[in-house]
């Protein structure tokens, strides 16, 4: 692996890669969650991870990869408030760089914090992340099918949108690509 770095800093944000026994933690007992692992939690958050927006294989993948600690590619980043300490979001890829050298990134940012350019701040730490593995050449993302914050967040990262996709677990979503050579432009 050629990142073993698993903190991100950006200037308002720390990305923490997290071991899959938090984010279970979180999800299957909250109540503990902060005097097990000494994160706080904002408002919210245990919300993204019992929605049905998660992905059940994602979920499976985590549950099995229990006691091997953090995975950057494949389980993610808490995004963590550095005024406040909380964790405020996730954000992460749909898995290692496939063979064509594309990684898809997602982010999500819990509601009390919309609107302050988070999720942009944590989109552009993970392009960062990516451009820095030789493997990677081309970054996308998904949103829903029309304009909205995230649409804005990945147009503002140097994302072009692609057109219309069916996603096998989203259904129909937009397509947005960037190349990983372009790291300074945006």
């Amino acid at each position: 692996m050629p990142h073993e770095r698993t903190e991100l800093d950006t200037p308002r944000l720390t990305l923490l890669a997290f071991p899959p026994e938090q984010i279970l933690g979180l999800i299957e007992q909250p109540q503990a969650f902060e005097e097990q692992f000494a994160l706080t939690p904002a408002d919210g958050l245990r919300g993204f991870y019992v929605s049905g927006e998660v992905s059940p294989p994602w979920l499976e993948a985590l549950r099995n990869s229990v006691g091997q600690g953090p995975n950057p590619w494949r389980h993610g980043f808490w995004i963590i408030e550095k005024e406040s300490g909380q964790i405020i979001g996730g954000a992460g890829f749909k898995g290692a760089p496939d063979p064509e050298g594309m990684v898809e990134i997602a982010y999500g940012v819990v509601p009390s914090r919309e609107g302050r350019g988070y999720a942009t701040e944590a989109a552009r730490a993970l392009i960062h992340f990516a451009c820095r593995d030789p493997r990677v050449r081309t970054i996308r993302a998904h949103t829903l099918p029309q304009a909205n914050a995230s649409t804005r967040v990945l147009t503002k990262c140097g994302f072009v949108h692609i057109g219309p996709v069916v996603d096998p677990e989203d259904g129909p979503v937009w397509r947005w690509e960037r190349s990983a050579q372009h790291i300074g432009t945006s």
